[in-house]
């Protein structure tokens, strides 16, 4: 028996070839369980640290980088280059947690957040994709980068993440813009996702000790409204997941008909969101069982493996390349990010415990991606304590919103400065 043979079990090795490194992917499997390794030293990191927990760092975000540090090191030395087999889990992942999301949307809970709320949500969300572009792309001007690569490493990349950046690379090469517009895209998108999961935090912590704000003691999820302790029963658990699972599938026809429409890139996890909602809306006018409680452990299950997904995949060696100017206009948009959440995020959305802990998420989806606000929003109310409004509508419904506005914006711009 040889060591491939052996090897193959585990995934796949390619070795080296003129001068390049050797490489292994892990397979799915072994892929999910170093993604359990992540996930767990994360909550180990986190739980022995009173900095990561006054600032509020997701623990899957903690353990990511570090791992994704450690596989950088190994292959810049020439040992090895690791990667894993994680694109359908992520997928997987990343959509049911969405649809979670979207099924505590009930009716009451509009109500309660009230017009003013939501209009401010939507406002600040377009106004900051806008002064994204602006300042990046003056930033750009004023270090000699491309405008159309400025525009990539702005609201393409910050509010729209990987997928929107992906999406307009092309664009952007019809516009006029040098090779490796995509790929920079890319790059800034992905840096992006950590600055978004770093920012978000201490931005919270610092509202929050500025204005000495305290959680509702009253304000608590769905599942825990009850005084009774909702027993871990395996015939509801079942149940739970496949009407997870059902709904998922539903939600690729909306994802459809939302895609289908002219100018807007919508990920596939919109979708799987308002599939989540519907259905909840439905299931309480027919009066049936909700599995509210079950719902519950699925999506914090989900949120976690997704993270431990994206930030332990991360090729760090692949974003050395697009250092230099990328980095200053990413610098200036975490600098716009933060001040951002402060001075306009905190007060429009109520100057109170919730609104920093929205002002959170937003540092999540304005330089990543809405996993990242969501991160973002549960590591705050892990320390400091739950807000249902800035947990179950606000990330959705301002990636909603990103979704909508973000391309749009992106299309009516790129032209204005390409000239196009």
């Amino acid at each position: 028996m040889t060591l491939e043979h052996v090897l193959s079990y585990f995934g796949t090795y390619t070795p080296g070839k003129n001068g390049e490194v050797a490489s292994f992917e892990f397979e799915y499997l072994c892929t999910l369980g170093i993604a359990a390794l992540v996930i767990f030293a994360g909550r180990w990191c986190v739980s022995h640290s009173s900095a990561l927990k006054k600032y509020a760092i997701p623990a899957p975000v903690v353990s990511g980088l570090i791992f994704s540090i450690i596989v950088a090191i190994i292959k810049l030395s020439g040992i090895i280059s690791f990667s894993f087999d994680a694109k359908i889990t992520k997928d997987l992942a990343q959509n049911i947690f969405f649809l979670t999301v979207g099924y505590g949307f009930s009716a009451s809970l509009f109500k309660k957040a009230g017009r003013k709320l939501i209009f401010n949500i939507a406002f600040a969300a377009c106004l900051l994709i806008t002064l994204q572009d602006i300042i990046g792309v003056l930033v750009g001007k004023a270090i000699g980068m491309h405008p159309l690569f400025a525009l990539q490493c702005s609201s393409a990349a910050m509010s729209g993440g990987v997928g929107t950046a992906s999406a307009f690379g092309p664009i952007f090469a019809e516009w006029g813009a040098p090779d490796g517009v995509t790929e920079i895209g890319v790059a800034a998108g992905t840096m992006g996702n950590i600055m978004g999961s770093l920012i978000g935090g201490p931005v919270a912590a610092f509202l929050i000790s500025k204005y000495n704000l305290k959680a509702d003691p009253n304000d608590k999820p769905e599942s825990e409204l009850s005084d009774k302790v909702a027993p871990l029963v395996d015939s509801r658990m079942i149940v739970a997941f496949a009407m997870v699972l059902l709904i998922s599938a539903l939600g690729m026809p909306i994802y459809f008909l939302l895609d289908s429409i002219p100018k807007i890139e919508m990920p596939k996890f919109i979708g799987c969101l308002f599939a989540g909602a519907i259905a909840r809306n439905i299931i309480e006018k027919l009066k049936r069982d909700t599995y509210v409680s079950e719902v519950s452990a699925i999506e914090h299950m989900f949120l976690e493996l997704y993270l431990a997904l994206v930030l332990m995949t991360i090729d760090i060696t692949k974003l050395l390349s697009h250092l230099g100017q990328m980095g200053i206009v990413l610098a200036a948009q975490a600098v716009l990010m933060a001040l951002f959440a402060i001075l306009i995020s905190y007060n429009l959305f109520g100057r109170n415990y919730g609104a920093a802990v929205m002002a959170a998420g937003n540092c999540g989806w304005g330089c990543g991606s809405g996993p990242n606000a969501v991160a973002n929003t549960k590591a705050v109310m892990d320390t400091y304590g739950y807000n249902n409004i800035a947990w179950v509508l606000y990330p959705s419904f301002a990636v909603i919103i990103d979704d909508i506005y973000n391309p749009i914006f992106l299309s009516f711009f790129g032209k204005i400065i390409s000239g196009s």
